[in-house]
This record gives C-alpha cells, structure tokens and sequence, in this order.
C-alpha cells in the first residue's frame, strides 16, 4: 500500500512517520503526477490559504478531485479538513467540496488558544482518543450523508466521514496512537 502525504508545507513529516509505524509506504506529493500509483492521500494540516494558494499553483487541487473521483480515499487533518470541505465561512472559493461539511476555520482562537481533549471515537473502540487541536477549525454544519465520527464535551463534531473522505480538526499525527491512520488505512483498503 501506498499513502501520498501532501508536502506543500505544514506537518506532512508526522504524517509520513506515522504511515510508516503502521508499516506502509508514505511518499511526498508536491506535484499532481506524483499522485499516480498512490492508494490515498493524507492532505495534513498547515496553513489552509497556503496550501490553497500552493495547491492551485503546482496544479494539484485539480488533480486531488480527479482522485477523489476515481474512488481513492482522502483523509484531511485541521486544515486539510478545510480544503475538503464543501465550504468554508471565512475563506472564498478556496475549498474542494468533497465532503459535505461546512467549517469555519481558527474557530477556537489563535495559537495560544491550542488545546488537548479525550475523545470518544466509537469507530475506534472504547478507549478515549487524545487529540490536540492547534488553530483549530470546528464543522459548523454537516451534511445528511455525512457521519460525525467524534465531539468536543460542548457537542461540536470535530471528526467526520463521508463514503472515502475522512476529516478531523485536531492532529492524530502529533500523538502516539496510531487508531486513526489505521482506520484510514482500512478506508483505503476497502478499494
């Protein structure tokens, strides 16, 4: 198996890390052709007009809903889940809209507003899951098809899915447990 990790800019490095403590190959993508021959891709989070503006230029958000449409699975973290995202409230035009959520992006505050919360995460078993959210977006509103997957304590769903798309606000990639790559992996499996 093989998992693209968009390397525009952000934490691409500890999502390739991770991929490869579940033992599977994690290649950079910077460019659309480096998506072929690639079973999903993880876009991860960073700064969401950046990773827009560079996406656009390099050709690869064009490139990323051709993916999508050949049937491969996307997992996007804080602000990949922005880019997924039908739309986003404080951003024009800049979203894929591959998953019906609508986000508002920092919703929780600047940097010195980051947080930790234990979540329940039914799909990964009865253990809570420690997410840290950094400039955190939150999904404000979530289409029918869309399943919430986790919430905040306030009810603020913060992880969701929709067919092969899988979106979090926070940051599985900056903890040592490795539950929700390897439920994107069994996504990406299911191909």
């Amino acid at each position: 198996m093989k998992i693209g990790v968009l390397a525009l800019q952000g934490d691409f490095f500890e999502h390739i890390e991770t991929l490869k403590k579940l033992k599977v190959e994690a290649i950079p993508v910077r460019l659309p052709q480096e998506l072929k021959g690639l079973n999903g891709l993880i876009i991860p989070g960073g700064e969401s007009t950046t990773l827009r503006r560079l996406g656009t230029e390099y050709g690869l958000l064009s490139a990323i809903q051709d993916f999508k449409q050949n049937g491969y699975a996307i997992f996007g973290t804080c602000a990949g889940m922005i880019l997924l995202a039908k739309k986003a409230t404080d951003m024009n035009n800049g979203s894929l809209g591959l998953i019906d959520i609508e986000v508002k992006r920092n919703a929780f505050g600047r940097q010195v507003d980051s947080f930790e919360a234990d979540l329940t995460v039914a799909v990964l078993g009865e253990a809570p899951f420690h997410a840290v959210f950094i400039r955190a977006p939150l999904i404000e509103r979530v289409g029918r098809d869309v399943e919430v997957l986790a919430r905040l304590a306030t009810g603020t769903p913060v992880a969701a899915r929709q067919g092969k798309i899988l979106v979090s606000s926070f940051h599985p990639e900056l903890t040592s447990d490795l539950r929700f790559h390897a439920y994107f992996l069994n996504l990406v499996a299911a191909n």
